[in-house]
């Protein structure tokens, strides 16, 4: 059984509806969805990096010990996912720029791709990433 780390992107968004909902009912989800529940939203997550499990904390060792990015990440290995989301791209986006210097090539390359990730999301807040173990 092999084991991997798989970085999940929000990619879409879309309302879970029945085109037989009545308009009333319609007019409260399109109420519920402007004053910010979420009443039937679906996110689309699609993988957008993979590494496999022993790399993944290989890699997660390049970040600088104690860190709070560090802490962030070694929740993969803790609880099995983390969410990152705004909140956390500054952060993120330094230790892993900072690490570059001190990692493999395969590591760099993942490193880059996820500096690509947290810039999707500073350029839009509503992207978010789930990081998942998955046993195949």
């Amino acid at each position: 059984m092999s084991e991997t780390v798989v970085f999940s992107q929000l990619s879409r968004k879309f309302i879970d509806q029945n085109d037989d909902t009545p308009a009333d009912a319609q007019q409260v989800i399109y109420y519920g969805l402007a004053i910010g529940h979420h009443l039937g939203v679906i996110d689309c997550l699609e993988a957008a990096l993979t590494c496999p499990w022993e790399a993944y904390l290989d890699w997660i060792a390049t970040l600088e010990e104690g860190s709070e990015a560090r802490r962030k990440m070694e929740g993969v290995p803790r609880y099995g996912e983390i969410v990152i989301d705004a909140n956390h791209i500054v952060m993120l986006a330094s230790a892993f720029d900072a690490a570059i210097a001190r990692q493999t090539a395969q590591q760099q390359e993942w490193s880059r791709a996820m500096l690509g990730m947290l810039h999707a999301i500073h350029q839009e807040n509503a992207i978010y990433l789930m990081v998942r173990r998955q046993r195949d």
